[in-house]
């Protein structure tokens, strides 16, 4: 989670509760992407838990304490019942409605098989990732602690997907998986690092040795491919590379 985006939040919304939504954020992504569907949806219903609580903050000024039952029920409704004059739709309506999804679904359904033996935790899980990444980006939307412009790369970047395939040791990004041929590796590479994109000499130097000296050339086999856009020696991942990366599940570590 980039501390900008903690930055921005907790320039409109309690630090404590700021910090319990991003790191249950960050562990039901990770368990998401590392196959624990159950315990994402966990995550998920923990989320809710911190974001009911930033809702209620909005609208009473006040929040019931981390560790005390919380009153969705009573959240929702004091939400619904605010003025519109005072209060955006999304704190109102949107975000209410979408945790109590989720909330539902790690309450109701206990993140476990239906009573047809159909295994719903995948499914469940997908639905609680792409809520969470709303809600989070909504937040940073509403928080007005940065320009337009900022609010809108940050937003981009939250819904860019976090996954445990690659980890960072002083701005170097690691690909832990060593099976990586070069071009999954670029890819697996931008995707990790969002719509801010990468200079090619720095991607140089994250590249194994081995892979350096055919670089531009599997770099401009990616662009031709759509996978990558090159411009002025800066790399983007595409829609179409980030596919990829997901379908073939690149940044997964063996």
């Amino acid at each position: 989670m980039s501390e900008n985006a903690r930055a921005v939040l907790i320039s409109a919304f309690p630090t404590h509760l700021v910090d319990e939504l991003i790191a249950s954020y960050q562990e039901a992504k990770s368990n998401f992407h590392r196959g624990g569907h159950r315990l994402s949806a966990v995550e998920g219903g923990r989320f809710c838990e911190a974001a009911f609580r930033i809702v209620e903050h909005i609208v009473t000024d006040i929040h019931t304490p981390l560790g005390d039952n919380l009153d969705t029920e009573k959240v929702i409704s004091k939400a619904a019942a605010q003025p519109k004059s005072q209060h955006p739709k999304s704190v109102r309506i949107y975000i209410p409605r979408a945790l109590r999804i989720v909330y539902d679904i790690r309450n109701s359904r206990n993140a476990a098989h239906l009573a047809d033996e159909i295994d719903a935790n995948l499914q469940d899980a997908t639905l609680v990732a792409s809520v969470l990444d709303w809600v989070l980006a909504e937040l940073i939307r509403l928080s007005k602690g940065t320009t337009p412009e900022e609010a809108q790369k940050l937003i981009e970047d939250v819904v860019t997907r976090r996954v445990p395939g690659i980890q960072d040791f002083a701005n170097f990004p690691k690909v832990l998986r060593t099976d990586l041929r070069a071009s999954d590796r670029v890819l697996a590479l931008l995707y990790r690092r969002g719509t801010q994109g990468v200079r090619y000499p720095e991607l140089l130097q994250w590249m194994p040795n081995s892979m350096r000296p055919n670089l531009r050339r599997t770099v401009r086999m990616l662009d031709e491919k759509a996978l990558v856009h090159l411009a002025d020696e800066t790399i983007q991942i595409t829609f179409t590379g980030q596919h990829v990366v997901e379908s073939k599940r690149l940044l997964e570590p063996i």
